[in-house]
């Protein structure tokens, strides 16, 4: 990483002295910029404005959800912020993920952006406030950290303009605009420091929550763009995993961050990134749920939990996990668990239906685990006993699933009962994952059981007469498994 000329401190001009300079770096190689390099950078440089831009292909429903989002807050300003960058380390940032309220009513993902609802005429006049262009006259664009030089090109306002079919307006002003607003406002918190200081003495906790929870429930229902998205980060995800199984004899040899990397590589080629931190877990780290430290042996004869998801370039991703034996085949014992999952996976799909209770797929892959686990006497019966108590939860630990969508658990604030109370609908989107996990030191067991762990999770959405499995081009049953496999490997 190059650091020389970055943040060096250059003259002021009469005209410059309100700026706050550009600072130097402590230790950077060049103590300062003369008055003539100052003035050759200026100059010379081609006009690059882009003239034929095309609105992005959202545009239209985003529209559609800013005006959702009027009729739900009539004569109030509303604030939602897209979030800053943070810093990993020294002078380095960790990648921007726009806030998904931010990216979900805008289409735009860039750092410092400000979405603004101005009440107007019995609706709202929506403004994106953004950062211009890099400042050639002062120098910014190559000697400032986040210049165009250093970080590459940003839209100007007017491109802006075109992409988003929003006005588009400089963000450097909007603090000291919202200082002196007036009447009723509200943010969505977290994301912007300064500019929730400028509505410090405007805004209350409450109502901001109020607006937080419409926009997490309004993501429940997708439109056609977003399920076309999840599509594509499904299929993006299929051909990860078909990835990895090409390069398991490579991870026996080095460790699971092989098969970390090499997932990571199709989420970048074909999407932005990972959805979520893969979990990609061989042998006994299989019965730890969210394992991502992925630094553990891949041996041939254990079990492979791979649980991965592709992430769009609109920040639309796909969770699925698949158990795969490493070696290609299931012993007696892994196959009699995987199965079991399996049949409550099957359950749990068959239950959602558009009018069912969203809890009915958890209740249905749960029943089928408890059988087992009274079938194998791993547990004393009844079943319903057994549910009653939730006693299959010391091997089944987790939901059955969740909403999917921009956040890998989307919807999350949404209100009880609109979310994990409420009823399914057409358009709604979420995982089926049940799972048996029988730890390594579980002594309740018989030995042979521990140290293995199951999941199969797909990602299901609701149709007006079922549901349809989006991440279908992976196999589910172990038969169907080991012939992929065996196919994939060639």
């Amino acid at each position: 990483m190059v650091s020389d000329a970055l943040n060096a401190e250059i003259p002021e001009t009469p005209e410059e002295t309100e700026e706050e300079p550009i600072k130097q770096r402590k230790n950077g190689l060049y103590p300062g910029v003369s008055d003539e390099l100052a003035e050759s950078m200026k100059s010379g440089w081609a006009d690059t404005e882009l003239h034929d831009l095309q609105p992005i292909a959202q545009a239209e429903n985003t529209a559609a959800r800013r005006a959702a989002l009027s009729a739900r807050f009539p004569g109030e300003r509303l604030v939602i912020p897209a979030g800053n960058l943070k810093t990993r380390s020294n002078d380095t940032e960790y990648a921007f993920r726009a806030s998904v309220e931010y990216a979900y009513l805008t289409g735009n993902q860039t750092e410092d952006g400000v979405l603004v609802m101005e009440p107007k005429d019995g609706g709202h006049e929506a403004t994106i406030y953004l950062l211009p262009r890099s400042d050639r006259e002062n120098g910014e664009f190559w000697l400032d950290g986040q210049g165009e030089l250093w970080v590459g090109r940003r839209h100007s306002l007017t491109e802006a303009e075109r992409l988003y079919g929003i006005p588009a307006s400089d963000v450097r002003e909007l603090a000291d605009s919202l200082r002196e607003a007036t009447g009723s406002v509200r943010v969505v918190r977290g994301f912007d420091a300064g500019i929730e200081a400028a509505l410090t003495d405007k805004v209350t906790a409450e109502r901001d929550e109020e607006l937080r929870v419409f926009l997490s429930e309004a993501r429940l229902v997708k439109d056609e763009f977003e399920i076309g998205e999840l599509q594509k980060a499904c299929d993006s995800t299929a051909r990860g995993f078909e990835d990895v199984v090409k390069i398991l004899d490579k991870a026996e040899a080095t460790s699971e961050r092989y098969i970390e990397g090499t997932f990571f590589l199709r989420a970048r080629v074909e999407g932005n990134d990972i959805g979520y931190g893969s979990i990609c877990a061989a042998g006994p780290h299989a019965t730890t749920l969210h394992w991502v430290r992925n630094d553990g042996a891949v041996r041939s004869g254990e079990l492979l939990l791979l649980d991965a998801g592709v992430e769009t370039h609109t920040y639309y991703t796909a969770d699925v996990t698949r158990t795969l034996p490493i070696n290609g085949r299931f012993d007696e014992l892994q196959k009699k668990i995987y199965d079991a999952v399996y049949e409550a996976q099957e359950a749990g799909i068959a239950a959602v239906q558009p009018g069912a209770k969203y809890r009915d797929f958890h209740d249905a892959a749960q029943r089928v685990l408890a059988e087992k686990l009274v079938e194998w006497g791993l547990v004393e019966g009844p079943v319903e006993r057994v549910l009653e108590l939730g006693l299959q939860r010391r091997w089944t630990l987790h939901g059955t699933g969740h909403m999917l969508g921009m956040d890998v658990h989307d919807c999350a604030a949404a209100r009880r009962e609109s979310y994990v109370d409420g009823t399914l609908e057409p358009g709604m989107c979420l995982t089926v994952e049940p799972g048996l996990y029988f730890q390594a030191d579980d002594l309740t067991v018989p030995e042979e059981y521990r140290g293995i762990g199951v999941r199969i999770e797909d990602d299901i959405l609701v149709t007006a007469d079922g549901n349809k499995n989006l991440s279908a081009a992976l196999p589910r049953t172990s038969d169907d498994v080991e012939a992929w496999m065996a196919r994939v490997k060639g």
